[in-house]
Order: C-alpha cells, then structure tokens, then sequence
C-alpha cells in the first residue's frame, strides 16, 4: 500500500537505515549527538576565529569558511532525518528533496574547493616562508574565498537542471536517509539519467583535479619538513598533514564510488555506509582535525571561555 501510495505522489520517500521504528528512533539519537557536536564544533571555530584578533592569518580565515561549510553541510540532511526518523515517516516532497541535492552538493564542492585552497597556503607558509604574507596577502585570500562560494552554486545547478527532466517511473522510494543523486537516477526511464551521469563525471575530473592539487601540495611541504632539522618540529607537521590528507582522501573516494557508481536496481548497505562516508563523517571531523588540536586556537577558546564579559554573560544567564 506505501509503495503504491508513493507512487501516486509528487514526493518521495526515505527509506534510512531500518523500517523498525525502534531502531529509527535509536539512530535519530545517534545523528542527533553527532548533530550537536559537529555544529558545536564549527560554531566554536567560527566564533573564535572573528572575534580573536590574533587568529586572523590567512590560515584561521580559511579555516573559518570550511567551518561555514561544513555546518551548512551538516545542517542540509542530518536535521530532516532526524525529524523523520522521531516521526517515522520518510516523506519529502519533491521540492525539499531538490533543494537537498542543490544544497548539498554545492556546500560539498564548496568544501573541497577550500581545503584545495588550505592545502595550498600551507604549501606557501611551510615551502616559502619569506614570501608568505606576499603570496598570500588579504587581497588574494579574499578573492580565493569569494571564488570559493561562487563556484559552489555551479554543481548544485547542473545537478537541478538535469535532474528536472528525468521522468520516475519507478516507485518513488529512495533507499537513503537523503535526496541522493545516485539513488534518483535508480527512479528514472530508460536513459533519461545520462545528462545526470555527465555532470557526475564532469565534477568528478575537477575533484581528480583538485585531489592532485592538494597531493601536490603536501609532497612539497613533506620533501621540505623532511630536511628540517628539527625532529620536533617534523613530528608536529606529520601529525597535522596526514590527518588532512585521510579525511580529504576518504570523502573523495567515498563520494565518487557512490556518483560514478552505476545504478544497480538492488540498494545495498554499502550504499548507506558510504553516504556517511561523505556526508557527515568529514563535517564532524574536520574541527577536530583542522582546528581543535591548534594550539593557538585551543588558547584563544580558553581566553574567551575565561574573559570577564563571557563570564558575566553566562552568570547573568544562570541567574535569570
């Protein structure tokens, strides 16, 4: 009766993780906590990088925008499974599941885009240290982040705009906890996916690409930290550079298996494993990678947990 009533509908629905409502409603938690400590974690970052005048390098401005990214990454699809899970119904309509797969993939190519761009201020700082501030002046670092959010509506409007002449034919039933576009183009007719799969592929060489950069970037910084001197200080920039380059490398792979990935009419939970992969994953990790483990940063959240207006802020709130 589901399958034929959400065939008949202009929405879709989300099938998550379990049928059972008991398991739904254990898994809401589960997204819930990890909800609450990614968006915790990028608003720290955030909100210590504006109002700390000592982190405004180029480095913690960067790190501000991925923080944006990924807390509007996170808040895209984790808040309406949450919702549907407590509810336990899976029904979106096709307008919502639009504006997921346009938000979603925008705020995903956003963030790979900027952690190219990090990888490459890194590469400058560590490679040319006497050239940085030169390199890397306020001027550029403002138009890098400005080209970063420009291009991230690019892909989000390819994807809307192809997607908008499929035809579903099939039950619309998405075996996802979110509007997908690998499990879309399972709902459609004959070859109607094939404008989809090229834009998939297109973006899919510009993330090689961008993958390349960010490679590129860390064999320079590791050949240079390796004639260090200084076993202290090669230790702390492994420590800090292969962290990135895991996250980096596991929401590519992760993200282009699942787009590149031809449509199987069976779902699998490889499938929904590998949505976590790249859709939660690296938003919840990256302020613990990128930016909790600074020591600058660690300092400057002590100092503003500690200062005597926060301290009256919060006393005042208690009282109250």
């Amino acid at each position: 009766m589901l399958v034929r009533n959400i065939t008949t509908m202009s929405g879709f629905l989300l099938m998550g993780f379990s049928d059972n409502h008991e398991l739904q409603i254990l898994h809401a938690l589960l997204f819930l906590v990890t909800y609450v400590l990614g968006s915790a974690g990028n608003f720290i970052i955030i909100t210590i990088t504006t109002l700390d005048r000592q982190l405004q390098s180029p480095m913690y401005y960067f790190l501000k925008h991925l923080s944006l990214l990924d807390l509007s990454s996170l808040s895209v699809t984790v808040p309406q499974y949450i919702e549907n899970s407590l509810a336990g119904s899976g029904y979106i309509s096709y307008s919502q599941c639009m504006l997921q797969v346009f938000f979603f993939t925008d705020f995903a190519w956003g963030e790979l885009v900027i952690l190219t761009v990090m990888s490459y201020d890194r590469y400058v700082a560590i490679c040319f240290p006497l050239h940085y501030e030169v390199i890397m002046c306020p001027r550029k670092c403002r138009l890098a982040v400005t080209v970063v959010w420009l291009s991230s509506g690019i892909p989000g409007t390819l994807y809307i705009a192809t997607i908008s002449s499929i035809r579903f034919c099939r039950p619309k039933i998405i075996h996802q906890f979110f509007c997908d576009v690998p499990q879309l183009l399972k709902l459609s007719c004959s070859n109607d996916y094939l404008g989809v799969m090229g834009v998939s592929c297109f973006l899919s060489a510009m993330a090689f690409a961008c993958f390349v950069g960010i490679v590129l970037s860390y064999v320079h910084i590791f050949s240079t930290v390796l004639r260090m001197p200084s076993a202290e200080g090669r230790s702390k920039v492994f420590s800090t550079c292969l962290p990135h380059l895991f996250v980096v490398s596991l929401f590519l792979s992760t993200g282009s298996c699942a787009y590149l990935n031809p449509t199987s009419e069976s779902p699998t939970a490889l499938d929904l494993l590998l949505s976590i992969f790249y859709t939660v994953l690296p938003p919840t990790l990256n302020p613990v990678i990128y930016s909790l483990r600074n020591e600058s940063l660690k300092g400057a959240l002590r100092k503003l947990l500690l200062s005597e207006e926060f301290i009256g802020k919060k006393s005042f709130l208690f009282f109250c």
